[in-house]
């Protein structure tokens, strides 16, 4: 008897043990934040495909990506943006802090409108790019990939300012495609024919406020909406309803990836590393290295790197360039390795699509200069294209061209088009 009970207990601990280690194991494999809309996201996710954004559960696709990306281009798509990080800026010495910490002139930016931006350490290498909102002259918020409230609450000392991130307290949504328009017409926010590009207004909703700005990540006619966290399955309700019989359907991000690699536009930590997350000094950017040297005014007064970032031009010290390629065939280069005459590395590819809008192959490369730059002639990618069970090494021409690969007019059109 005592060599039964003794028996049990050993299994009874084993047991124990077992669980705990799968408990262990799957609060690993768990992504353990759902944002407000979540109940409505994994109830479309038939495929299952999720990944992590910032620690959130976010799709790759919630039915078929292909289907989903044809969206964006015809009808209306719904993409939750809650997981970007959001920043609650205001007081006082708000607009003198923002144009003290990023590249653009916030002097410029009036109430009611929005732009894009980035900002820098002080060596002049980019911590980041996002966009920034004018809510009213003293409030601001600021939208961006990483986090970085410790730095922006270092950069704050001497400003009458407050910083506060509210990721979880505000809900967001992209509605992008050409039926975008009708449907927030038809979900009754009236007066939302009247925001041009980069504009914001708030509107009223389910006892509360949505900000919508004509903003957007796909070069489309397109919104952005931002809610109390508690209003948003209503709100979501209230779209999908309306858009109906516009085609709205929600996606996951490889659809917005690929109408973005269209529309030219860079992410973070995929077309370039931010500075606080490069290893390797050769990872490290400038914004004219990245395309966002249009957004440096020289006559602007001091701002986060401008010393580093100026003196890197006058002494052309500027080691890279991104560039738009267009590469022969229909073979995605992605991350594929970028030669000057089929035999010295001058780069790699970061982004790449056989882009049904352009029909053409396209991809955003990081060369090394002068090639990208004063070089563009005789440009080869190494692609890996799978034939029958293994894998060929093609060559393929490339060459350097204009972003964004495609331009719709329809994204700028005032009012905008009822499709």
């Amino acid at each position: 008897m005592a060599q039964a009970t003794r028996k049990k207990l050993v299994e009874t601990e084993v047991d124990t043990a077992l669980d705990a280690r799968t408990a262990a194991q799957s609060h690993f494999r768990t992504l353990r934040l759902g944002t407000p809309f979540q109940p409505r996201i994994d109830a479309l996710g038939l495929k299952q495909d999720w990944y992590s954004w910032a620690g959130y559960r976010a799709p790759h696709s919630l039915w078929d990506e292909e289907l989903e990306y044809f969206a964006i281009r015809s009808q209306a798509a719904l993409f939750d943006i809650s997981p970007m990080t959001k920043y609650r800026i205001e007081g006082p010495d708000a607009e003198a802090y923002l144009d003290r910490v990023t590249l653009r002139d916030v002097t410029k930016l009036k109430p009611g409108r929005v732009h894009y931006t980035a900002w820098c350490d002080d060596e002049g290498f980019v911590l980041d790019d996002g966009t920034l909102f004018r809510l009213s002259p003293t409030r601001f918020r600021l939208c961006s990939q990483e986090r970085h409230l410790p730095w922006l609450l270092d950069s704050a000392v001497g400003y009458e300012v407050s910083v506060e991130e509210e990721t979880e307290a505000v809900a967001g949504l992209a509605l992008q495609g050409p039926t975008s328009f009708a449907i927030l017409r038809d979900a009754g926010f009236a007066g939302v024919e009247r925001l041009k590009v980069f504009d914001l207004a708030e509107f009223a909703h389910d006892g509360a406020t949505v900000t919508i700005s004509r903003t957007g990540f796909t070069g489309d006619l397109g919104y952005e909406l931002f809610v109390p966290a508690d209003k948003a399955l209503s709100l979501w309700d209230r779209l999908m309803a309306a858009g109906e019989l516009r085609g709205i359907r929600a996606i996951g991000y490889t659809a917005l990836n690929r109408a973005r690699l269209e529309a030219g536009l860079i992410v973070a930590n995929a077309d370039f590393t931010t500075s606080e997350h490069a290893i390797r000094t050769d990872r490290l950017r400038m914004p004219d290295e990245i395309g966002l040297g249009f957004m440096i005014d020289p006559a602007k007064g001091h701002f986060n790197g401008r010393r580093a970032i100026l003196e890197a031009r006058a002494k052309k010290k500027l080691r890279h360039v991104l560039v738009g390629l267009e590469i022969e065939g229909n073979i995605p280069a992605e991350h594929a390795i970028v030669y000057y005459r089929k035999s010295q590395e001058v780069g790699l590819v970061s982004a790449a699509m056989w882009s049904p809008m352009a029909k053409r192959n396209i991809a955003l490369a990081s060369l090394k200069r002068p090639y990208g730059d004063t070089i563009v002639d005789d440009l080869w990618v190494e692609i890996y294209a799978m034939r029958e069970l293994q894998y060929q090494k093609l060559m393929k021409k490339a060459k350097v061209v204009q972003r964004p690969f495609i331009k719709l007019d329809r994204r700028t059109a005032n009012p905008p088009s009822d499709f």
